[in-house]
């Protein structure tokens, strides 16, 4: 007998796809960084200002740990081989003079994925201040937890202040909440000094706010001199650091979180969410990882080098954009700024310039220079704001060329870095209207 096969089933789009995903985009440092790989295909020059990723080589040292390790093919337990957490328990006692214990560790296929879980594990509203990294807010809106977004000032660095979080929590004071605080900060370079931790922390502990400090970028702050937000808010604070941008092993993937003893059942909940997702992470990687955490001479010259070449470039971007007439915070750490352009909107609107988002574009089509627009950070569309990652070099020979004394002005920096240096010229001179 010939059946009739089954019509075929129709989900309406609510059952299709969470409800939260709908309409989200494409994270936009990923974007940009497809754009900018599609325009080059075509013959296009572009200088890749948009994807924050370090121009600097995994150290050598590393790199034949990986290799060493090769062989190591066992799952290893979820929250991390010990050997790997002992040695990041090592980091920050060396880095920062705090005490952990391995069981304190949660390691992670890179930092992006425990910031994800954490907000799953822990029901309260998401408080980042703006600018902010651009995945802080879409995870929290994937998740349907309430984000608050704190407002900020250029002369703070664009930064969270203990006055505006204060102000924030006297609406509800008893509301549970997680506030990220990134330093040195993506997308503004931004970097708290102690005193300004120290009147955040008091007002943290207040209102029993639990606080995410995100140190990717710890190891290159340019005076050497990293401060975590632990040292002054110990039992309410999470410490979140990588291999990615100071070791510059981004595709390794690997990232922890290091909790203080009040936050165990918050790691254990992470742990089991992470024993149903992730399962572990990749095991030669983290035997090769232990290498960095444990540290040593050449992986302090290695630092010393990247802050170097980094410190010499902000500065260059910094005086030639301020120069064009943008505005921007002190840049102390890591590889971004974050100009802004109001001070020429009447110039800028006379182009048919009037929001962040076609800022960027009629950049990218006029002077080939690929950056991201200030709504992806959480800023106004229109506010003319744009963030750029001054990366778009080779770091192997910039670090051999800092090395062997080479004067890091502009001419030195041509030399190491000649597509950063093209590219803020050439943004320069076109918002000046002199490439219009």
């Amino acid at each position: 007998m010939t059946q009739t096969p089954p019509e075929p089933l129709e989900l309406s789009p609510a059952v299709q796809l969470n409800i939260n995903l709908r309409g989200l985009p494409l994270s936009a440092t990923l974007e940009i960084n497809e754009r900018s790989a599609a325009l080059q295909a075509e013959g296009r020059e572009v200088f890749r200002l948009g994807l924050g990723q370090s121009p600097f080589p995994v150290p050598e040292r590393l790199r034949q740990a990986l290799a060493d390790n090769a062989h190591q093919k066992d799952y290893l337990p979820v929250q991390g081989l010990h050997k790997l957490r002992a040695s990041i328990c090592g980091y920050l006692k060396r880095t920062q003079d705090l005490n952990f214990d391995p069981e304190d560790i949660l390691v992670g296929p890179g930092t992006k994925e425990l910031m994800f879980l954490v907000q799953m594990a822990y029901y309260g509203d998401l408080v980042i201040p703006t600018p902010s990294w651009v995945s802080y807010a879409p995870q929290a809106h994937i998740l349907g937890r309430p984000i608050t977004w704190l407002a900020t000032e250029i002369e703070n660095g664009l930064g969270v202040t203990g006055g505006a979080l204060r102000e924030l929590c006297g609406d509800d004071p008893a509301r549970p909440r997680l506030m990220i605080i990134n330093s040195p900060g993506n997308p503004t370079g931004t970097a708290y000094a102690p005193e300004a931790l120290d009147e955040i922390a008091g007002v943290a502990r207040d209102h029993r706010v639990l606080v995410l400090s995100d140190e990717i970028y710890g190891g290159v702050q340019f005076d050497g001199q990293h401060a975590s937000m632990a040292r002054h808010y110990r039992g309410g604070t999470i410490i979140s650091d990588g291999l990615s941008k100071w070791a510059g092993a981004g595709g390794w993937r690997l990232g922890f979180f290091a909790f203080p003893k009040s936050l165990a059942w918050l790691r254990e909940a992470m742990s089991s969410a992470a024993s149903e997702t992730y399962t572990s992470v990749s095991a030669p990687i983290q035997h090769a990882a232990c290498v960095a955490f444990d540290g040593g001479e050449d992986i302090e010259a290695y630092l010393a080098g990247s802050r170097t070449v980094l410190a010499a470039l902000a500065d260059y971007v910094s005086t030639r954009l301020t120069g064009a007439g943008a505005e921007l915070n002190a840049i102390r750490g890591g590889f971004y700024a974050f100009p802004n352009f109001e001070r020429l909107r009447d110039k800028l609107a006379a182009r048919g310039i009037t929001d962040s988002r076609t800022l960027c574009a009629r950049m990218l089509d006029d002077t080939g220079v690929a950056t991201l627009p200030g709504i992806a950070f959480g800023r106004p569309e229109s506010e003319l704001s744009l963030r750029l990652a001054f990366v778009d070099f080779d770091g192997g020979p910039a670090l051999e060329a800092a090395a062997s004394g080479l004067a890091l002005d502009r001419d030195g920096l041509r030399k190491i870095a000649p597509n950063v240096i093209e590219a803020i010229d050439r943004m320069a001179d076109w918002v000046a209207g002199d490439q219009a």
